[in-house]
């Protein structure tokens, strides 16, 4: 039955291309592969005008467009095909490797030089989800010692964000200081990239500010004598 079905297959592709139908055409009129249709039809000859004529359909730009999304899904499917085969290579993460990454975290993203508070900003809920767990689960921060600010372009609803930020972060939003609004350039563009802008996390604890510092510093030794072993 199956050879019977492709027999026909074979005959209409044959048919439709002599009269100079396209072989992605054919591939999507019969349902089958472009490799089989390619296979099928690879003796026959087009004539001049039959040439001609796909040539001009190939730069239309409904054409072009068809090509432009075929790649742009051909492109999404290799790249999702290396961030899938990345997620299943990370399978266990203990407490203390959670606590060195936070602390690489807070090295690269956190504020440095406020002396008197830890500050963690980010426009990655995600991230911010890690870190608030990080100072909870390992700075030991009470609830009430957290605060949070959001900065926002100034076309944005900053209601919108409040709330958004509030739930991701699991901080009150009494406990966020006013939503900052600045006229820059890049607010004069008006890109809504970041919807719900950036949002900072705080730590009022100049003992926890110099906790952190000491875990920067540890990390950087410890890392030094194992890149010299």
């Amino acid at each position: 039955m199956l050879f019977f079905m492709k027999t026909e297959e074979r005959g209409r592709a044959r048919d439709l291309r002599k009269q100079g139908i396209s072989i992605n055409e054919i591939h999507q009129k019969l349902g089958v592969s472009k490799g089989s249709v390619s296979v099928w039809v690879r003796d026959i000859e087009l004539t001049r005008a039959q040439r001609q004529e796909l040539s001009k359909k190939g730069h239309t730009k409904d054409a072009i467009e068809k090509r432009r999304i075929s790649r742009l899904k051909n492109e999404n499917r290799r790249r999702q095909k290396y961030i899938d085969s990345g997620v299943k290579e990370i399978s266990f993460i203990s407490k203390k490797e959670l606590f060195y990454i936070g602390i690489a975290l807070y090295w690269a993203e956190g504020a440095k030089r406020n002396r008197g508070s830890l500050q963690f900003t980010n426009s990655d809920p995600r991230m911010i989800q890690i870190m608030m767990r990080f100072f909870r689960d390992f700075c030991s921060v009470p609830q009430d010692k957290f605060r949070g600010h959001i900065h926002l372009h100034p076309h944005l609803d900053n209601k919108k964000a409040e709330v958004y930020w509030s739930e991701i972060s699991g901080i009150p939003k009494k406990q966020l200081f006013k939503t900052s609004k600045p006229n820059n350039r890049a607010s004069k563009n008006k890109k809504d990239t970041l919807p719900y802008g950036t949002f900072a996390i705080y730590v009022c604890d100049t003992s926890k500010y110099l906790q952190m510092m000491g875990w920067i510093e540890g990390v950087y030794k410890i890392s030094q004598k194992v890149f010299e072993s």
